[in-house]
């Protein structure tokens, strides 16, 4: 028997009405991470733009910079994301940091190569750190369990603590106003492992190999803030900047006393190119809050974040 258009139309219209879809335009199921999170050994958190991250802190490392015990949450977390490349294709991108000592960084290298994990930049991010840390950054396309095993298996050659990271600190009782933070910055941050941290996106898109990146693998200016007393908090992080931003933010930091303490690539190939900027600083918050809300307008970021 056929059916006329118009009997079609109202069986579409009926359909909407009682709450119900068409199977054309049923929505695609989320990801599944759990085999993901059973290869690398930890649990997830679901990030902006639909990305996976995993977390790894270096609790096991003792670093001082000029007195100053650094947190994990600061300065010493490894880290490792993915995003679905298309839905159905079973394939991800993975982009992440990871904190080694110099000891570590052979091994884990020779061993990620190995395994098929590509490495986009090693460098220093601090300064007259006890000991020496190094960050390597990856990348990787493909199965996801596979890229997780292999990160897994590298890390297995450090001494990354490899149960889960503890609890974060809450915000309750921390010892910085993080309110005035967020109104001097103009953007708000969370409480994490007795650091206040702020991200900041940039206002365009990144994309590599055609695809778009989300600010959470990594692309956001990160602005972390460690109380040390009397007023006073260790700062570091990186900008996230053109080639036309980096100079303008590294006189707006050296004005206002803030060490720039690295400036390099962490990928490979994306458009726009992109340039980290690493600073620290340990002295009043308010002052230093006010010199990286200075360098922030410098910088095509996005608006409205406190």
């Amino acid at each position: 028997m056929q059916v006329s258009p118009a009997v079609t139309r109202c069986a579409a219209l009926l359909a909407v009405a009682l709450g119900t879809a068409a199977p054309a335009l049923a929505q695609s199921p989320k990801q599944d991470w759990t085999p993901v999170d059973r290869a690398i050994g930890r649990s997830g958190s679901m990030q902006a733009g639909d990305v996976q991250k995993y977390s790894f802190p270096r609790a096991d490392l003792r670093v001082t910079v000029a007195g100053v015990a650094v947190k994990p949450a600061l300065a010493l977390g490894s880290w490792v994301a993915f995003k679905a490349m298309g839905a159905g294709t079973g394939q991800t991108m993975a982009m992440g940091d990871l904190v080694l000592l110099e000891s570590e960084v052979a091994p884990v290298m020779s061993k990620l190569q190995s395994l098929g994990i590509e490495q986009t930049a090693l460098h220093n991010h601090l300064q007259h750190e006890t000991p020496a840390v190094m960050y390597l950054h990856v990348q990787a396309q493909g199965d996801p369990v596979k890229i997780a095993e292999a990160v897994r298996a590298a890390l297995a050659l450090t001494k990354t603590p490899n149960g889960p990271p503890a609890p974060g600190t809450v915000g309750a009782g921390f010892e910085l106003d993080t309110t005035r933070l967020a109104s001097t910055l103009g953007y708000a941050g969370k409480v994490t492992g007795g650091v206040y941290q702020v991200s900041v996106p940039r206002a365009e898109p990144v994309r590599m190999g055609g695809m778009e990146i989300p600010p959470s693998m990594g692309l956001a200016t990160a602005l972390n803030f460690q109380p040390t007393g009397h007023g006073k908090v260790a700062i570091t992080g990186d900008f996230v900047l053109t080639a036309d931003e980096v100079n303008p933010v590294i006189r707006s930091l050296r004005d206002g006393g803030i060490a720039v303490t690295a400036l390099h690539s962490h990928m490979l190939g994306e458009e726009p190119r992109l340039y980290f900027m690493h600073f620290w600083a340990n002295d009043d918050a308010a002052k230093l809050a006010r010199t990286l809300h200075g360098a922030l307008g410098h910088m095509k970021v996005r608006t409205g974040g406190a």
